[in-house]
């Protein structure tokens, strides 16, 4: 790896994320500005990025997709498919199999108008079915997060989009091996689904090897950095396996995480929230990559006409696929209006699965200077970009519709909300700096605080007496009589205002690494308001999160 990578690297992460910023203020979905930006620094584009720097960034591209199974997998709860699983399987099937089904017909009827061998054609047609069917997990996710949807359509959606993975490489397996056979290589259909469902099965079972590892090894990492170590560690390892063993990364890492949040899923909440934290510059890479990966200015003109084919005839199979699947299983009706909506992505897998394609197909001729692999690539290369530009804002739109947008509150959505006078404890007794020190003995004594203010005849607060400054003078029991609050009063540390943001407030007390922030009135200079405790305010929040998840979870 040259030393060039480093600017590729910076390049995509810094101008995708400027490029996400820019697209969300257009009310557009993040994710296109890294695909557009990628568009502009790749093989479309400026060309600052080309083949080469792709290829040795392909771990990179495993590593974001590991990340991404991963967390789909700590979306799917044990209770939600004995609840759902029914609907779920219905609703795969009918898309999966409705746009392998109308695309791959399709496509065959185009590509026989085109080059005039009917096997050829049909080998063509069905490849395009295949890779049709699968959905892009990681714009679907991210668009959900990015609108911090919830309800049973998130749900869904989330469900479609990991079991789809494995539906797709099942279809993938009998497409290629029909479209070998008619193109007149050996091959047979029977061991290739055999194969494939090796393949899956040992994916499955990697996963849920790795979750049941890391639920064991919690118990003896009780810092989140080792066990966020630990758990990036298994993805690396488990990415490493699938490699060696040619098994599908996504599904391995999807198993993963379901193991583990429903094995030990008090633990694993934190964690997935952390990965899901850190993961942010690995989404804009791998989306910025698969921007620039996309060579669409190289395609001979009638390939749009191909293109356009498919689009549209994997969208309407999808779409109706998902009605008639959500509708026969008795779903939601929001399920089966706006599930197909939420279906168009399509990314990194299509794309894999193209280049595998051409791997089997590739010096099969369909044209005077076109082999099947490269009409395969190219189609899949131009629909990924129609797609994964109009995807996002059609997830987007089904979520809205749904009335599912901005239900999935979180801790620090509540945070964010409040002030500090919100949350403080207002009932704190302050001190007069003419207390005696017995008398502020004893007020210690009634008070769960290690430290209360001391306040002059004004009630502005002139410092703190601290517990561990008292211990001093414990032992000379003389001085008490005539010392009183001010003469032991430390310097007033640093202290909130009341109208002050919450979250700024929490920030500042984890910076300086205390428990307690003494907060004073806004407006009144000096004047004691009460005290802000890290402890007391954690169940204040608590408790506000369950009533707002209570409140959208009714709306």
């Amino acid at each position: 790896m040259h030393d060039g990578i480093l600017i590729v690297l910076g390049t995509a992460i810094f101008g995708g994320t400027l490029g996400a910023t820019l697209f969300q203020k257009l009310h557009f979905p993040q994710v296109i500005g890294y695909i557009v930006i990628g568009l502009v620094i790749g093989e479309s584009g400026l060309q600052w990025v080309g083949r080469e720097e792709v290829a040795q960034l392909e771990y990179m591209n495993l590593f974001a997709l590991a990340i991404i199974g991963f967390l789909v997998g700590g979306e799917l709860h044990r209770d939600t498919f004995k609840q759902y699983g029914r609907q779920f399987l219905a609703i795969v099937l009918g898309e999966g199999v409705g746009a392998f089904l109308l695309t791959g017909t399709a496509a065959t009827i185009v590509v026989y108008l085109v080059i005039g061998n009917w096997m050829a054609a049909t080998a063509a047609g069905v490849v395009f079915g295949a890779i049709a069917s699968a959905t892009d997990p990681a714009s679907t996710l991210d668009v959900l997060w990015e609108n911090r949807a919830r309800g049973v359509l998130t749900t869904t959606l989330i469900a479609i989009v990991a079991l789809d993975d494995a539906l797709a490489m099942a279809l993938y397996a009998f497409g290629t091996s029909i479209a070998q056979m008619l193109t007149g290589q050996s091959v047979s259909v029977a061991a290739e689904l055999i194969k494939i469902s090796i393949e899956l099965g040992g994916a499955c079972a990697l996963g849920a090897l790795a979750g049941i590892v890391n639920k064991a090894l919690f118990r003896w990492l009780h810092q989140p950095e080792k066990a966020l170590a630990l758990t990036v560690g298994l993805i690396l390892l488990v990415i490493g396996i699938c490699q060696l063993a040619h098994m599908d990364v996504i599904i391995a890492t999807m198993a993963f995480g379901a193991v583990l949040i429903n094995v030990a899923p008090l633990r694993s909440k934190n964690l997935f929230t952390t990965v899901r934290s850190f993961s942010t510059p690995i989404y804009v890479l791998f989306f910025v990559l698969v921007g620039a990966r996309l060579a669409v200015t190289q395609m001979p003109g009638w390939l749009w006409g191909l293109v356009a084919v498919y689009v549209v005839c994997r969208s309407v199979g999808k779409m109706a696929g998902a009605y008639f699947g959500a509708k026969i299983s008795g779903a939601d009706p929001v399920v089966r209006k706006y599930t197909g909506l939420g279906l168009f992505a399509q990314g990194g897998i299509a794309v894999g699965l193209s280049i595998m394609a051409a791997q089997h197909l590739g010096d099969i001729p369909v044209g005077p200077d076109m082999m099947l692999g490269d009409l395969i690539i190219f189609t899949v290369t131009a629909t990924t970009l129609v797609v994964q530009l109009t995807g996002p804002y059609l997830i987007r739109m089904a979520v809205r519709l749904a009335g599912e947008v901005g239900r999935n509150v979180t801790e620090e959505d509540v945070v964010e909300s409040l002030r500090v006078d919100e949350v403080m404890d207002a009932t704190l007794e302050t001190i007069g700096e003419n207390t005696p020190v017995t008398t502020v003995f004893e007020k210690f004594s009634d008070e769960e605080y290690m430290q209360l203010p001391v306040v002059d005849n004004d009630n502005k607060v002139v410092g703190i007496v601290t517990l561990d400054g008292l211990r001093e003078i414990f032992g000379n029991q003389d001085t008490w009589e005539w010392l009183v609050a001010r003469d032991v009063a430390q310097d007033l540390p640093e202290t909130a205002a009341a109208g002050d943001s919450l979250s700024d407030a929490i920030q500042a007390m984890r910076e300086m690494g205390v428990e307690h922030m003494l907060v004073l009135k806004g407006g009144e200079e000096g004047r004691f308001a009460g005290m802000l405790d890290s402890r007391k305010t954690k169940r204040v929040l608590h408790k506000l999160l369950l009533e707002r998840q209570k409140v959208t979870a009714a709306a």
